[in-house]
C-alpha cells in the first residue's frame, strides 16, 4: 500500500505586481493506496495550487510544511523524479507538444518512468487496448500532443497517460471540465478501471458533483480559501450541490 501525506503545506505565488501572495495556508491531507478523495471548492481556493505544488511546478514556492510518498521526501525530487515515484498529475489544461507525436510521447514516458522500453509487442497491445476502452480512433496515435485536440480528446489523452504509466497516485486537476455526458462516462470508466486494477490513490479536484456520480469519492474535502475548511464522506459532496460553499466562505472571511 502506497501513502501520500500531505503535512502542514504553505506555498506561495509571484503576482504579476511582483509582489508574494499566499495561496495554501496550511493544507492537511492523506491519500492511501485504493481511496479517493475529492476536493471541492469554489474559484480561487487554491486547488490547483495544491496539485500544481505538490507535482513540482517551479511557479509555486513552498514555503512550509512537508509532502510525503511512502516515507519519501517529494519536495526534494525534481519533477521527473516525482513521476518516477509514482505521482501522476492530470492538469486542467493539457498543453500543447507541436512535433511531438502521442505515440513518441507515451513510448518515452514510459521508458522515462519505468527506466527501461517497455517491449515493443506488449507495448503496442497495451496501448490499443487502453485507446479501444477509451473510444479513441487509432489515428489518434499519431497526432501531435494535444495539436487541435478538442477538450473531451485532451482529457481521454490525460486518462491514456495514465492507465499506461501505472503510478501509485494521481492528481487529477479538473478532469471533468469541457466534457460531454459520454466523454464524462468514458473518462470516468478509465479512472475507476485503473483504480480497479492498479490500486490506483485519487485526488480528485472538481467544483461540481457530476463526475462524483461516476467516480465515487471515500472522502470529500471542501477547500476554501488555501486549507481544508470541512471533510466528510460522500454525503458532503450531496450538500454541496444543495447548498454551495456560501457558508464556508462567509466563516472563511470572518
Amino acid at each position: 500500500m502506497s501513502v501520500l501525506e500531505i503535512k502542514d503545506l504553505h506555498a506561495t505565488v509571484e503576482t504579476p505586481e511582483g509582489d508574494t501572495k499566499e495561496i495554501l495556508k496550511g493544507v492537511n491531507l492523506t491519500i492511501k493506496s485504493g481511496e479517493t478523495h475529492a476536493i471541492m471548492g469554489p474559484n480561487g481556493s487554491g486547488k490547483s495550487t495544491l496539485a500544481y505544488a505538490v507535482a513540482g511546478h517551479p511557479k509555486y514556492e513552498i514555503t512550509q510544511g512537508e509532502v510525503l510518498l511512502d516515507g519519501e521526501d517529494v519536495l526534494e525530487m525534481s519533477v521527473d523524479e516525482r513521476a518516477k515515484a509514482g505521482l501522476f498529475l492530470a492538469m486542467q489544461y493539457p498543453v500543447e507538444v507541436p512535433g511531438v507525436t502521442v505515440s513518441n510521447f507515451l513510448r518515452t514516458a514510459k521508458t522515462a518512468v519505468d527506466g527501461e522500453a517497455p517491449k515493443l509487442r506488449t507495448w503496442v497491445k497495451d496501448v490499443k487496448g487502453a485507446m479501444d476502452q477509451l473510444r479513441m480512433d487509432p489515428k489518434f496515435a499519431e497526432r501531435n500532443v494535444n495539436e487541435g485536440f478538442s477538450g473531451g480528446e485532451k482529457k481521454r489523452h490525460e486518462i491514456l497517460q495514465m492507465e499506461l504509466l501505472k503510478p501509485k497516485m494521481a492528481i487529477l486537476d479538473e478532469t471533468d471540465s469541457g466534457l460531454d455526458v459520454d466523454a464524462l462516462r468514458v473518462v470516468s470508466e478509465g479512472i475507476n478501471r485503473v483504480k480497479e486494477n492498479e490500486g490506483l490513490g485519487v485526488m480528485l479536484i472538481t467544483h461540481y458533483t457530476r463526475i462524483l456520480r461516476y467516480v465515487k469519492p471515500d472522502f470529500v474535502h471542501v477547500f476554501v480559501n488555501g486549507r481544508v475548511a470541512e471533510q466528510g464522506g460522500p454525503e458532503l459532496a450531496a450538500r454541496l450541490e444543495e447548498e454551495g460553499y456560501d457558508r464556508f466562505l462567509t466563516a472563511a472571511n470572518a
